[in-house]
């Protein structure tokens, strides 16, 4: 593999590390925010989706997102059981051995599906979580991936994403408002309240994606270079502004700035800044930031409004901050910082805020039908829903016979 770059191999295999830390780091972010009777079972969430969708990825998932297009839909059966792919070489990334970009791309897969369980926490049993996940990853995530990344109809249409925005944010956003509407409401939604039993646990699990997202986004860049490096501080400077953005509209509108809307507001900003962190600068990526944080403040405050229980506010974050990232990409993007990407609203180009609208409505739309679909079949084969003894007492109990603290 004469091409090859040890550089570009040793940042994108650690930046992979980095990416599969995240997951537990949601796992921590999420488990803060529920009841203790329900810690566990919103962990394993996450960290069943390490196992599943890594041998999944292996199999199907991998070939299916980057295997050769076939019709701008789907990539062909040539990376089947990752056969062809050691001593090979990848056109999406031809400085790096294939099996570090096969690593990479699979932390990505493992995350996305993992952030929809925030909607269903507290109330969806794990045997019909496990199956969910396996179909999900398969039917939503490897062709979104194909679309915007591995040469599909969207990367065809002009639409620009970074690191993800389309293939995981809003996928898994579109997959929530699917839960939220087929599962249904807690147990004694809108008549209790429902507080956070650790938010410690809640801030270390921010600061770990925080920590994770430097490889999500400066990885993105697929080499070690300068715009990994732009990518890297675009991604910082949004998050710090998210959060202080969300503590300011907290603090006006509720009264009080929290710790959960710190660690909110920094993963609002960071999920805002995903598809635009490589064809950003420094100025721009805090403007987002700051425009995201207020925005997915707002998201999750319209939820009491509305009336749907959203558990762990998957769509007021990943959802709205979704639609917003997409959109001031196509504000912001400018050659000048990525001379492979395209100009944005501010550049001169209006046309690519066209394309980032039907990548939103591509992204989400499929997601929230295939994910209907599938939670009804398996609503009418082996049951969504813990039952309401099974609810009352806690997951952690009735799904895996365990509990997280033992008060003596």
């Amino acid at each position: 593999m004469p091409n090859v770059n040890p550089g570009d191999t040793s940042w994108l295999l650690a930046s992979a590390a980095l990416v599969l830390f995240m997951t537990p780091g949601l796992a921590l972010f999420y488990g803060g925010m529920v009841r203790s009777k329900n810690v566990l079972s919103t962990i394993m969430y996450s960290v069943i989706a390490m196992g599943v969708v890594t041998i999944l990825w292996a199999l199907l998932g991998y070939t299916l997102a980057f295997g050769p297009d076939v019709g701008g839909v789907i990539g062909r059966l040539d990376f089947a059981g990752l056969r062809n792919v050691f001593g090979a070489v990848t056109p999406y990334a031809p400085t790096v051995p294939m099996p570090a970009f096969v690593a990479y791309q699979c932390m990505f897969a493992i995350i996305s599906p993992a952030l929809i369980s925030g909607a269903f926490a507290e109330r969806m049993t794990f045997r019909a979580w496990v199956l969910m996940l396996a179909v999900w990853s398969l039917a939503v995530y490897a062709p979104m991936a194909h679309w915007v990344w591995g040469g599909g109809w969207l990367q065809q249409l002009g639409v620009i994403d970074f690191a993800g925005e389309t293939v995981i944010h809003l996928t898994s956003a579109g997959a929530a408002l699917a839960c939220v509407l087929v599962i249904g409401k807690r147990r004694g939604h809108g008549a209790e309240e429902y507080h956070p039993h650790n938010l410690p646990m809640t801030l270390l699990g921010a600061g770990i994606l925080w920590f994770g997202w430097f490889g999500f986004n400066g990885g993105s860049a697929l080499a070690s270079n300068g715009i990994a490096a732009n990518a890297f501080l675009a991604t910082h400077l949004a998050a710090a502004a998210g959060m202080l953005s969300w503590l300011v509209v907290e603090a006006w509108h509720a009264g009080k700035p929290t710790t959960l809307g710190a660690a909110s507001g920094a993963v609002a900003g960071l999920v805002g800044i995903t598809p635009a962190a490589g064809f950003v600068g420094p100025g721009a990526a805090i403007a987002i930031g700051l425009v995201v944080g207020a925005a997915c403040y707002f998201g999750v405050s319209m939820k009491s409004k509305l009336g749907y229980d959203d558990a762990l506010d998957v769509l007021g974050i990943h959802g709205v901050g979704g639609v917003s990232g997409m959109i001031l990409t196509g504000v912001f993007a400018t050659v000048a910082v990525n001379a492979a990407g395209k100009n944005g609203l501010l550049a001169g180009n209006p046309a690519l805020l066209g394309s980032e609208l039907v990548g939103v409505v591509a992204a989400f739309g499929y997601s929230f039908l295939v994910t209907f679909v599938v939670l009804k079949v398996i609503e009418k084969t082996v049951g969504l829903r813990a039952e309401p003894d099974a609810e009352l007492s806690g997951l952690d109990l009735s799904e895996h016979a365990e509990t997280a603290y033992i008060w003596q």
